[in-house]
């Protein structure tokens, strides 16, 4: 009965670092403009190329004060799709219609990913508006973080 139990146990252990290690991740980014008057920019990015982040990364105390020597161009990427999405405000003030338009967009892409076998598994948002006098910029940024089994 022990080595049932003790064979179970190693093999869901073992079973789930395998299947850890099938899993790839793919976020969405979306950037809607909160500029009045309309004249921000709003997308929705998604990269097509991967990065090892290890190529970016030194590993450094306070004492030896080393700067990653790799070139912060390098980690810029070539292929990405960028989905032109309305800015929140016009000259008239927040135009609903626009939010809507881009939830329809931003669905669209949600379900083709999930028609590819991505599945939402986390969104992120946050503001960036300074808002102190005469602000007159800021972003409304969402991270849609999707997963999948490799395939």
């Amino acid at each position: 009965m022990k080595r049932i139990f003790l064979s179970l146990g190693l093999f869901l252990c073992f079973g789930a670092a395998v299947f850890a290690q099938n899993v790839e991740y793919k976020i969405v980014t979306v950037i809607e403009s909160i500029v009045p008057g309309g004249i921000g920019r709003s997308r929705m990015i998604s990269s097509e190329e991967a990065r090892d982040f290890k190529e970016f990364t030194t590993s450094r105390s306070e004492e030896d004060g080393e700067r990653n020597k790799s070139d912060r161009g390098e980690i810029r990427l070539k292929k990405f799709d960028e989905t032109k999405l309305l800015n929140f405000f016009n000259l008239g003030g927040i135009r609903f219609q626009n939010i809507a338009a881009n939830d329809a967009v931003v669905t669209s892409k949600i379900n083709s990913l999930s028609e590819e076998g991505w599945e939402l598994v986390f969104v992120n948002s946050g503001v960036e508006s300074y808002a102190g006098e005469d602000d007159d910029s800021g972003i409304f940024i969402t991270r849609y973080i999707f997963k999948r089994n490799r395939q």
